[in-house]
């Protein structure tokens, strides 16, 4: 078997709703729209994530963003006037915990070790 890559997915109530959260969370309009009640972001160094329409699952996903920038991040976060308190990190790594509008759990990590995946 050979998996050629992943996509990582978030179910929300109203995929339009939720379109206009998560490309002021991304900065950017999503990449595709294979289906009506889907919206998908494609990542520089590979990977997806895909935002579904699927009420009934809504606010039960959980997904984490590799980073760079995890200040950056933290401030843009905040300029949403989304909670930015939840900061869990280790010595290999800086993390920023948020939820989306529906409940879904999204993590933003930062490796400090340059061992880790990115």
């Amino acid at each position: 078997m050979t998996i050629e890559n992943a996509i990582a997915s978030l179910p929300v109530k109203d995929v339009k709703a939720a379109a206009g959260w998560y490309q002021r969370l991304l900065q950017r309009p999503p990449d595709s729209t294979p289906m009506p009640e889907i919206i998908e972001f494609k990542f520089p160094r590979g990977g997806w994530l895909q935002v579904y329409q699927l009420p009934e699952r809504a606010g039960q996903g959980s997904v984490t963003l590799s980073v760079t920038d995890l200040a950056g991040i933290i401030a843009h976060v905040e300029s949403m006037g989304v909670d930015t308190g939840e900061r869990p990190s280790g010595g290999n790594v800086r993390t920023l915990m948020i939820t989306d509008p529906d409940g879904n759990h999204i993590a933003f990590a930062e490796a400090t070790d340059q061992s880790m995946a990115r």
